[in-house]
């Protein structure tokens, strides 16, 4: 793990809050500015591993050979899921409309995540990142996140969280069932924007999807490709958000942090080359994504070293580590956070 720290720079005399100063040199830069060419490439070929994962299915047909296929189709899903993360947060469109319908369509129509749903749980992720009583990604659902709420749990997530960090990756394999299920909730809530919409595309979806896979295979062969392909969704998009945050300190309201504090703070950046970046669909520059939703993904890299730059000058610690170091810390996290429970005392 990387730690830039740093004693605060005398003033410079320049208005403004850090984070103010810090959004005019990223403005400066351009770092804001859309990226329309590399989103038309990035969904092309998004697309195209999304079509040719599913042309490739009905090629197979009624082999063993599916089960890598549905590995393949969990990786499109995946790429497909984060083309929409990207639409919530106005990094492709500057057009709410368009960023919706395009949404709806990669969420609700290609993938069954509710779109409206989880944008609503995301923004509030972002707007108190890691913190105990906003943040929804920290709530005690499944797994506790703290001491404090290690001591008030009750029920499945008291007896879950004693080895929570031993369960955490079998655990992600029912993910991708826990979004879809989340999302047909949600329909039932009335402060949803476009619920009958939204219903329409989560059902035309399931049908699809499942109607496909049982004209092509045998039963018991399509409920082990269903299996394979949903648990390994699950298993992606765990490890490609769980590095952000977890591990990172939890936040309650006697915190009082400025913006730049309680999203630097909260966030771990991880270090890789293209693989990586391709991978996580970016959120590895998850420092600079939380300052600035916004900023399309291509801009992160480039905005990576003012951020840290800013960062040293005011002595505010600025995380990174590689992959697997970042999926460890978590882990330790998750095993410390239920330590009351195994009745062990610090």
């Amino acid at each position: 793990m990387t730690v830039v720290e740093s004693p605060r720079a005398p003033a410079s005399g320049e208005r403004g809050s850090d984070f103010a100063k810090l959004s005019r040199r990223i403005a400066k830069a351009g770092l804001l500015d859309k990226r329309p060419g590399y989103y038309a490439v990035r969904i092309g070929l998004v697309t195209s591993l999304f079509a040719g994962s599913w042309a490739l299915f009905a090629i197979v047909g009624d082999s063993w050979w599916q089960i890598p296929v549905a590995v393949l189709l969990a990786v499109a899903f995946a790429q497909v899921t984060l083309l929409a993360h990207d639409l919530a947060h106005g990094q492709i469109s500057r057009s709410r409309r368009t960023s919706r319908l395009a949404g709806l369509v990669a969420g609700n129509l290609a993938v069954g995540l509710s779109y409206g749903w989880w944008m609503d749980k995301h923004t509030r992720h972002h707007a108190n990142p890691n913190h105990e009583e906003h943040d929804p990604d920290v709530s005690p659902d499944v797994l506790i996140w703290s001491e404090r709420q290690a001591e008030a749990s009750r029920g499945l997530p008291r007896f879950i969280g004693r080895w929570q960090a031993f369960l955490f990756f079998p655990l992600l394999t029912l993910e991708g069932l826990n979004l879809k299920v989340s999302s047909f909730r949600a329909l039932r809530r009335k402060t949803l924007k476009g619920r009958t919409a939204e219903g329409l595309l989560l059902s035309a979806h399931v049908l699809a999807y499942v109607g496909a896979v049982f004209l092509v295979l045998p039963p018991g062969m399509a409920l082990v490709f269903l299996a394979v392909h949903q648990a390994c969704y699950g298993v992606y998009l765990g490890c490609t958000f769980a590095p952000n945050h977890k591990g990172m300190p939890v936040l309650t309201a006697e915190d009082e942090l400025d913006y730049l504090r309680r999203q630097v703070l909260t966030s771990r950046n991880v270090r890789g080359g293209s693989l990586v970046n391709t991978a996580l669909g970016g959120l590895n520059f998850q420092i600079e994504h939380h300052l600035f939703p916004s900023m399309p993904t291509a801009n992160l890299r480039r905005a990576q070293p003012i951020v840290r730059d800013h960062c040293r000058s005011l002595g505010v610690d600025y995380v990174e580590c590689g992959l697997f170091e970042s999926w460890g810390q978590a882990l330790r996290h998750l095993h410390e956070a239920g330590r009351s429970l195994r009745g062990v005392r610090t």
